[in-house]
C-alpha cells in the first residue's frame, strides 16, 4: 500500500513474507497466490506492498538469472503486488522447527553474508516499480554478541565497505539505488541505537543505515524520540521501519502462567527488564535473559518486554499487554513532523505459526485475514498522523469504525 506524506513523499507500507516458509522459486510464487493476493483483496486495495524474504539459495538463483527476475516481477504486477524492500536478516530455514540462534548465522564477518546481501540488492533493483525512489534491504546487526572481539569487528567493517562498493556498482548497472539497513536486536552486537551509532560510524550513509524494528526498540527500553534524535545527530538514515509490537508483562510474578503459554521451541524470545537501558551490559542477567523460559526461571525484576512479535490488532490476554504504545510514539516521531522520517515500512509478525494455540491461525485463509487486519491497523495509525492513501481504493466511510476494525469484522473467525 502507498500513502502520501504532507511533504509530498510516498510512504510504502507492506507486510514481510518471512512468516511463510517457502524457500524456492515455486514456493515464492505459490505464497503470492495463497496469501499475498487474499490479503490485498481483504483490504480492498488495488496494490499491496510485500517485504519479500528470499532465502539465500533462491536469492542466488534469481541474481544469476535476469529472465527469472522479470518473470517474478510480472507475476507480482499481475496480482496487484509490488516490492520495494527485501528482508535479508534470516539466511535460510527461518520457519524450521527450531531456529533460535541459527538466525544470526552467517554473520557480517563472513563472505557468505556479503554475497547474500548483494544478491538481494541485485534482485530488488529489477523488482522495483518504475516510479519507486529506491529500494531497501534489512539485515542483521553484524552478529550475535558472542563471540565478538576486535578482530571480528575489523573483518565485519571491511565487509561493510565492500557492501557499499557493491551497492554502488549495482546502481551504476541498473540506475536503481538500494540501501541496506542494519537492524538492532536484543542480544546482538548492536542491540540499541547508541551501539548502532558506534558500529556504523564512518560508513557510506548514502547506502547504509538502520532498519528500526519497533518491537526491538521497545525491548531495549529506548525512548523513540531519544533514539531517533541519536540517529539523526549521527547522520544515520532510517532506511526501513519494521512496524511490530513486543509482548509486555507489567508484573511478571503474577503473569507467570500467562507468560508460560508463550514459551515455544522455534524462535529466541529475548526478555529485557526495565533496567536494561541503564545497565552497563544490556545482556546483564540481572536485567535480561536470552529466551523467555530462561527469564521465567531466573525471574529478573519487572516489568518485562519480550522479543515476541504479537499481532498488532489483537492484544495478548490480560495480564499481558503489548508495546503498541511504543509503536505509536515512534510512528508519531517519524511521521507527524514536516518531513517523513522513513519511506519503507513493513509489518513483520513472523510468529503467527508459534502463537499460543488458541490464538494461532488454523488455515491459510485465517492467516491472510490476520495479516490484513494488521496492515489495516498500521494504515489507520499512519492516516491518524496525517498521511493519506495514494493510488489505491480508499477505505469505505462507515462512521465510527476504523479500517482495521472493518477488516477484523469481515474475518471474525481469525483467532485473536
Amino acid at each position: 500500500m502507498r500513502l502520501r506524506h504532507a511533504d509530498g513523499s510516498t510512504v510504502h507500507l507492506g507486510y514481510c513474507t518471512n512468516v511463510h516458509p517457502a524457500e524456492d522459486a515455486a514456493g515464492i510464487l505459490a505464497q503470492l497466490r495463497s496469501h499475498a493476493e487474499p490479503v490485498r483483496e481483504a483490504l480492498g486495495a488495488d496494490r499491496l506492498g510485500l517485504g519479500l524474504w528470499l532465502a539465500a539459495p533462491v536469492a542466488a538463483e534469481l541474481a544469476a538469472d535476469p529472465a527469472a527476475r522479470l518473470r517474478l516481477r510480472a507475476e507480482l504486477t499481475r496480482r496487484g503486488l509490488e516490492v520495494v524492500t527485501l528482508n535479508g536478516f534470516p539466511y535460510a530455514a527461518f520457519q524450521a522447527p527450531v531456529v533460535k540462534g541459527a538466525v544470526y548465522r552467517p554473520d557480517w564477518t563472513t563472505e557468505a553474508r556479503l554475497r547474500y546481501t548483494l544478491d538481494l540488492a541485485r534482485v530488488l533493483a529489477d523488482l522495483l516499480p518504475d516510479d519507486a525512489a529506491r529500494g531497501s534491504v534489512s539485515t542483521l546487526p553484524l552478529a550475535w554478541r558472542q563471540p565478538w572481539d576486535a578482530a571480528r569487528a575489523d573483518t565485519a567493517r571491511r565487509r561493510l565497505d565492500d557492501l557499499a562498493t557493491g551497492l554502488a556498482a549495482i546502481e551504476r548497472d541498473t540506475g536503481r539505488p538500494v540501501r541496506v539497513g542494519f537492524e538492532p536486536e536484543p542480544g546482538c552486537v548492536v542491540e540499541r541505537t547508541g551501539q548502532a551509532v558506534t558500529a556504523l560510524a564512518g560508513v557510506d550513509t548514502d547506502r547504509l543505515g538502520v532498519c528500526l524494528d519497533l518491537a526491538h526498540l521497545a525491548c531495549a527500553w529506548e525512548e523513540p524520540a531519544e533514539a531517533l534524535a541519536r540517529l539523526r545527530a549521527a547522520g544515520l538514515p532510517v532506511v526501513k521501519v519494521q512496524v511490530s509490537a513486543a509482548l509486555e508483562a507489567a508484573h511478571p510474578p503474577t503473569a507467570a502462567d500467562a507468560l508460560a503459554r508463550w514459551v515455544e521451541p522455534r524462535f529466541l524470545h529475548q526478555t529485557r527488564a526495565a533496567g536494561t537501558a541503564h545497565a552497563a551490559d544490556p545482556a546483564d542477567p540481572a536485567y535480561a535473559a536470552d529466551d523467555l523460559d530462561g527469564a521465567l526461571a531466573g525471574r529478573p525484576p519487572g516489568p518485562w518486554r519480550v522479543h515476541y512479535h504479537v499481532p498488532l490488532h489483537a492484544p495478548p490476554e490480560p495480564p499481558l499487554t503489548s508495546t503498541v504504545p511504543v509503536l505509536r510514539t515512534a510512528l508519531a516521531e517519524l511521521f507527524a513532523g514536516p518531513a517523513a522520517g522513513c519511506d519503507h515500512l513493513d509489518v513483520e509478525t513472523y510468529t503467527w505459526g508459534v502463537l499460543p494455540a488458541a490464538r494461532r491461525p488454523r488455515t491459510d485463509a485465517e492467516l491472510a485475514a490476520g495479516i490484513a487486519a494488521e496492515l489495516a491497523f498500521a494504515r489507520d495509525e499512519l492516516v491518524a498522523l496525517g498521511l493519506t492513501p495514494a493510488g489505491e481504493s480508499r477505505p469505505d466511510d462507515r462512521r465510527g469504525t476504523t479500517m482495521s476494525e472493518r477488516v477484523t469484522d469481515r474475518h471474525s473467525e481469525v483467532p485473536a
